[in-house]
C-alpha cells in the first residue's frame, strides 16, 4: 500500500495527468465527447515533458481500451 501524501508535488501531477488521460479516452469510447478532447486536455499543460507525459498515457489507454 502506497501513502499518496509522501509523493512529491510532481508526482501527484503525474498521477492526475494519468487520471485525466484514462478519464479522456473512456469518454471518446463510451461517445461522450470526440476527439478533440485530447487536444484540450494537452493543450492547457504547459509543461513539455507533463504534455508529453499525457500523450503517452493517451496512447497507453487508447490502446488498452480499444480506441482507434
Amino acid at each position: 500500500m502506497h501513502n499518496l501524501t509522501l509523493l512529491s508535488d510532481a508526482e501527484k501531477n503525474r498521477i492526475e495527468l494519468d487520471k485525466q488521460a484514462a478519464y479522456a479516452v473512456w469518454q471518446v469510447k463510451n461517445a461522450k465527447k470526440g476527439y478533440e478532447v485530447f487536444a484540450e486536455l494537452s493543450n492547457n499543460i504547459d509543461d513539455d515533458d507533463e504534455r508529453d507525459f499525457f500523450e503517452r498515457s493517451v496512447s497507453k489507454y487508447k490502446s488498452q481500451m480499444g480506441v482507434a
